[in-house]
């Protein structure tokens, strides 16, 4: 499913570094890590009329994974919440809104891998954008598999949310040209990891599975949803899951920020169908809005 412009956000304002910036001028250097190799990391954050869902957690995420590449001078926790409640005021935002919530390793002293050459500090950018759901949750979404396979930690872990997306790009390209909306990432061994953009979960006999959070993001939705199922008394297991096992599920839906809970309505050409007239992910959505004024917070 494309996104479209929205004409709201011609004048949007966003964060860069230190200050606002009117969109046209909110650029970083060529110098910037961002441009030298997608030395980034980033979360997905969703505005609701309660407050940003689960912001705490997107923000461990972040300094987990700033971490674990070894940033220098990462702003403060306080600092960051400051800069997203300045941006969503400049831009008089409340709910509705996506913010791409970015951090990169900095501007380098002269082009090069070395991140020794990043010698001002990281860089913070808060791009809060009027956005609807990525993907149409009513009617759900077609996929198929991709030839392109996930990372694995023996090559990049997935535990690092990094924004060097080139494998999930690739997946994404085989998609649009199949003319389905998303595609399914095999991991190394051949089972399932997720979508290109989301995280997988599906239903059988009553059971809710979902791929173990090896080669896939260790998504927060994701984690939502094992929570709630299981203080609902929906029986929810992390396995190994084949294509042959999404084929013939029951129900078949996909976690994100970006797209709440959304129906998987078909894969690689096949329909999936409840012979049971499962309705899990329905049940979890009510459970996910009941909670999403214990889940927000206000800044």
């Amino acid at each position: 499913m494309l996104q479209k412009f929205n004409p709201k956000n011609k004048n949007i304002q966003i964060w860069v570094g230190d200050k606002l910036y009117p969109r046209e001028e909110a650029k970083v250097s060529v110098f910037d890590s961002s441009v030298q190799g997608g030395d980034t990391v980033w979360e997905g954050l969703r505005v609701y009329k309660e407050g940003i869902l689960h912001l705490e957690q997107h923000l461990d995420r972040m300094y987990d994974s700033a971490k674990a590449l070894a940033f220098e001078h990462v702003p403060s926790r306080q600092f960051v919440k400051d800069a997203i409640k300045k941006t969503l005021e400049a831009n008089k935002m409340d709910e509705d809104v996506h913010i791409r919530l970015t951090l990169s390793r900095g501007e380098k002293v002269t082009s090069g891998m070395d991140p020794r050459l990043n010698q001002k500090g990281s860089c913070l950018i808060v791009l809060a954008e009027w956005k609807p759901l990525v993907y149409d949750n009513e009617s759900g979404i077609r996929v198929i598999t991709s030839t392109q396979r996930r990372n694995g930690p023996q090559y990049l872990d997935s535990k690092i949310h990094h924004s060097n997306l080139l494998n999930n790009i690739l997946a994404k390209i085989q998609a649009n040209v199949a003319g389905v909306d998303a595609a399914i990432m095999l991991d190394d061994r051949g089972f399932v990891a997720e979508l290109n953009d989301t995280n997988l979960f599906l239903v059988k006999n009553g059971i809710l599975y979902t791929p173990h959070a090896n080669a896939c993001l260790h998504g927060i939705t994701r984690g939502f949803v094992i929570e709630l199922a299981n203080s609902n008394g929906i029986p929810c297991h992390e396995k190994d899951l084949s294509l042959v096992e999404f084929y013939n599920a029951d129900e078949v839906f996909a976690t994100g920020t970006m797209g709440e809970l959304t129906p998987v309505v078909e894969i690689d050409g096949r329909k999936i169908e409840s012979v049971t007239g499962s309705d899990i992910r329905n049940q979890l959505s009510i459970f996910m809005f009941d909670n999403l004024g214990n889940r927000c917070e206000k800044l």
